[in-house]
């Protein structure tokens, strides 16, 4: 566990993940990071700062004071920023929300948890091992299974989402946004009830 201090420089950390690099930009695996950058420009934050392998920026939701985080590491080591981050600021792990993209969800649906393993993501396999811990936040964002499941998946998850999905997709990922803010405003149980249908 990263946490000895009591006092923490932000209420909240929420990151979203994906891959840097604009060859990457609108792929599935990338959903975290829209959804992120929605969240941003919703709350009037910039990501200003680059060290600790993450583009991050500070804001401010219903009174808490937020870091918002896009690790620059590859997909599969997102634990080196999220765990750099939140040991930096002394931001404890269930002050953590990760937003990312998951192939059993459909296209168009967000679920939220409170914790759980990582259901075969590597992004949060990698974040749960550097933290210690599976009691972390996170909302999942539906980009769709595999049609032929003889295909491979990291072709899927790297695939770009399909024009036919973008509308369910923005939707989502627009969800992801009034979902974070419910969670900071009347907890991850209110948000549950309200977003994961």
């Amino acid at each position: 566990m990263f946490f000895k201090s009591k006092k923490s420089a932000f209420d909240y950390l929420v990151a979203g993940l994906g891959n840097p690099g604009i060859e990457y930009a609108k792929t599935r695996h990338n959903a975290g990071f829209i959804a992120i950058d929605k969240l941003a420009k919703d709350i009037g934050c910039e990501f200003k700062k680059n060290k600790h392998n993450a583009l991050f920026g500070e804001g401010n939701i219903g009174g808490n004071r937020v870091l918002l985080v896009k690790p620059q590491t590859y997909m599969n080591n997102s634990g080196a920023a999220v765990g750099a981050l939140s040991s930096f600021y002394k931001i404890p792990t269930d002050k953590i929300i990760i937003m990312f993209d998951d192939i059993s969800l459909d296209v168009g649906k967000i679920r939220i948890r409170r914790k759980g393993s990582a259901g075969g993501h590597n992004g949060i396999k990698d974040i749960i091992e550097v933290l210690g811990t599976e009691d972390i936040m996170r909302i999942k964002i539906g980009v769709g299974e595999r049609k032929d499941r003889q295909s491979d998946l990291k072709n899927h998850v790297l695939g770009k989402i399909p024009e036919g999905d973008m509308e369910s997709f923005e939707a989502a990922t627009d969800e992801c946004v009034k979902a974070v803010k419910e969670i900071l405003s009347r907890g991850i149980d209110s948000a549950m009830n309200k977003f994961s249908r």
